[in-house]
């Protein structure tokens, strides 16, 4: 998926983050998968509050094909909770009303936004989420948190992502980056080279964010499995562009991918179509047209689904009378919307490059 394509106004401005430290540990063997090659670290990761939200609600289930109606649910939950405790504008910072919460709530807050923030990341590099890593272990023993396919992946197997999120008072660069480090040596290196339900584990992430309460800025540390290079030079296979699906990837992978973007675009009707293809014992969904917007944005093409304003079969309300309602944004909620919390502003939304999405087919 190409990622958020973010509109001016509050609840949708554009969130720049940095990355403050990058860390590769080494591994035996190594490659776990000859001739594949990870994507190269992203030093800046941007998003709005939709996309984390939609990213919090993603990580907070465990199979990629979770009912729409959960999601839709967790993101209209987590958008409610990133709107009211992050300030607006491109750099992170918490709103000064976050030391209201109890400290159970805060640590749970910032664990959602670690996740949301992995989640990105991940995406960001081209991996596509799979499944909750909790089927790695069956005992309570300390595990990563998610695993993802696709991307560079393809054709090797799948990969670990740990994250943490904290907005301790005392947070810091050093402190954010040794997070990481540590919950890499523990949750994730234990698990390279090993199998999983979905492939065998071929490379690892940690991913550690952090924000002081009390001031505005942020720390992202990743770290990863290293790669050796090999001694003698042998002609690696090409690697596929960002979003593609190379030849000979299972259906059920691509189907999985092909869900995840559709899903986060806001077309239900797309992925009902896919549940069916892959559960073909279920009722066949409803035929009709779906629309979709095409668009050019830094010299690529993309596809998004219209705002709901202007889909066949929207609200029935007048937009005047729609907007003047006091709780108008509930209003959207039950119509399966995502809301806004100020009338007036343009809505965010999800996109997909047009030629990856025909090159998945």
């Amino acid at each position: 998926m190409s990622g958020p394509v973010s509109t001016a106004g509050r609840g949708t401005s554009t969130k720049l983050i940095g990355l403050t430290k990058h860390t590769k540990h080494g591994h035996v063997p190594s490659p776990v998968s000859l001739h594949f090659v990870a994507p190269p670290a992203q030093p800046a990761l941007s998003f709005n509050s939709i996309a984390l939200a939609a990213a919090i609600a993603r990580t907070a289930t465990t199979w990629d094909d979770a009912p729409v109606v959960l999601l839709d649910g967790l993101q209209q939950s987590a958008l409610i909770e990133v709107e009211t405790l992050l300030q607006d504008g491109s750099a992170f910072a918490l709103e000064s009303h976050f030391k209201f919460l109890a400290d159970t709530a805060g640590s749970q807050f910032a664990a959602k936004v670690g996740a949301g923030i992995a989640h990105l990341y991940m995406d960001a590099l081209g991996y596509a989420w799979r499944a909750n890593a909790a089927c790695l272990s069956s005992t309570l023993d300390p595990h990563a948190d998610f695993i993802y396919e696709g991307g560079n992946a393809s054709g090797h197997g799948v990969v670990l992502a740990e994250a943490h999120g904290s907005f301790a008072k005392d947070a810091s660069a050093a402190k954010i980056a040794n997070a990481a480090k540590r919950k890499y040596v523990k949750q994730v290196k234990p698990f390279v080279a090993k199998p999983s339900p979905f492939g065998e584990i071929i490379h690892g992430y940690s991913i550690a964010f952090g924000s002081k309460p009390t001031a505005a800025g942020s720390f992202l540390a990743v770290s990863e499995t290293r790669i050796s290079k090999p001694r003698k030079r042998t002609p690696p296979p090409s690697v596929p562009q960002r979003g593609a699906i190379p030849e000979g990837t299972p259906a059920l992978t691509a189907l999985a991918t092909h869900r995840s973007n559709f899903l986060l675009m806001g077309a239900p009707e797309v992925t009902n179509w896919i549940d069916w293809i892959r559960l073909p014992d279920s009722p066949a969904p409803e035929r009709h047209d779906v629309p979709f917007l095409r668009f050019g944005y830094a010299g690529r093409t993309y596809l998004a689904a219209p705002p709901w304003l202007l889909r066949p079969g929207g609200p029935p309300w007048w937009i005047e009378d729609f907007f003047d309602h006091p709780e108008w944004w509930r209003l959207a909620r039950r119509a399966r919307l995502s809301p806004s919390h100020h009338p007036g502003s343009d809505f965010g939304w999800f996109a997909i490059e047009e030629k990856a999405g025909a090159e998945q087919r």
